[in-house]
């Protein structure tokens, strides 16, 4: 039995992620290059560090059978409810928004590990009632396994996050069979959930929403600044770019955030539109690979665990790049397996974990 898991193990996943994060590193030091406070963080070195470990999350996620994480995701979701209060707690009395939870040698995020948890939770729910009737009941409970963490993170204040489990809720339930005659019911609803959410939003969220739809020319170095540099930073690049740590852009440091959120725009400006579109495809891969194991799935439990992976990984590229070329409000949703982020990475590495472990079980019944 466990040597036909591994002989199913997906390695051309695994390699297209480690050529990603292998990538990922070189972008990540090359944006920080000349950068003294940068450098004293040691971005590269934590980056390497959260990417070994990751790596290991890997494998040993692959080991485990995917179907024992039904035991313990009722637990897995009270601990991380109660860990997203905790911080908020300490956060306000201290910090005023705190979303970290330094655990010693690693300092981790754990609205990151709601992504995956959202994920475990809903594939559960949706697998067990996969025969019953999809009325709204069933879309209710679904929602309301959803939203407690939702709250948990908004009033951090997390917004890219929250709307992230909401996409993956959306997600499964539409896979699941959600019926056409709701989806009417959730477009007004979305309409107005978020003309009603827009007054609770933080005055820097406020901002960003409202410097998209309606920007102005004369914040081009205020508020848009990042927005505005990072489309230069695109167009300098050209068809093949000025080259690893050439860039006018990144290395004289008009590039803000370089090494996080606008990261694409450094690859575009280095590599061109042609290195870009390559990164783009060996993601695209990785998604692809994950909706192949959804498809490969045994069962629907798995099935959508490897749905949800892909999505949240589709969801991340497709929000940072649009932010970048200034087709989306800027959010703080990194780019998969590259932008500089421990609690990310992991987060990416444990889903591909989850997605190994589907399709190296997706034959495990079969013993000629």
């Amino acid at each position: 039995m466990r040597t036909a898991i591994w002989r199913h193990f997906d390695f051309w996943l695994l390699g297209a992620v480690a050529v990603l994060v292998t990538f990922g590193l070189a972008m990540i030091s090359s944006t920080i290059a000349g950068n003294a406070e940068l450098i004293e963080l040691d971005i590269v070195g934590r980056q390497i560090t959260y990417g070994l470990v990751g790596f290991a999350v890997i494998v040993i996620a692959a080991s485990v059978d995917y179907r024992l994480w039904v035991s313990i995701s009722r637990v897995l979701y009270v601990i991380l409810a109660l860990l997203l209060f905790i911080i908020f707690v300490v956060g306000e009395a201290s910090f005023g928004a705190a979303r970290w939870l330094n655990i010693g040698l690693l300092i981790f995020q754990p609205s990151e590990l709601a992504k995956i948890t959202v994920i475990i939770i809903l594939a559960d729910y949706f697998a067990r009632n996969r025969e019953a009737p999809k009325d709204l009941k069933w879309i209710a409970r679904s929602v309301v396994l959803t939203l407690i963490l939702v709250v948990l993170i908004l009033i951090q204040p997390n917004l890219s996050t929250s709307i992230v489990l909401l996409t993956v809720w959306f997600a499964l339930l539409w896979i699941s069979g959600l019926e056409l005659k709701h989806l009417a019911l959730f477009a007004v609803g979305g309409i107005l959930l978020a003309a009603l959410s827009f007054p609770l939003l933080q005055p820097y969220q406020q901002e960003r929403v409202l410097n998209f739809f309606a920007p102005d020319p004369e914040a081009a170095l205020a508020e848009n600044y990042n927005v505005t540099q990072s489309l230069i930073s695109i167009g300098s690049g050209g068809l093949l770019g000025q080259g690893y740590g050439q860039s006018t852009q990144v290395q004289l440091r008009f590039l803000k955030v370089r090494h996080n959120d606008f990261i694409f725009s450094a690859i575009a400006a280095e590599f061109g539109l042609v290195g870009a579109l390559l990164v783009l495809g060996v993601i695209f891969f990785v998604i692809w690979r994950c909706v192949r194991a959804a498809q490969l799935s045994q069962d629907t439990f798995g099935s959508l665990i490897a749905y949800g992976v892909a999505v949240i990984i589709a969801l991340h590229t497709i929000v940072n790049v649009g932010m970048n070329i200034s087709l989306l409000p800027v959010t703080g949703l990194p780019l998969p397996f590259i932008s500089a982020g421990g609690s990310s990475l992991l987060t990416f590495m444990f889903g591909i974990g989850l997605v190994e472990s589907v399709v190296a079980r997706h034959r495990a019944l079969n013993f000629s």
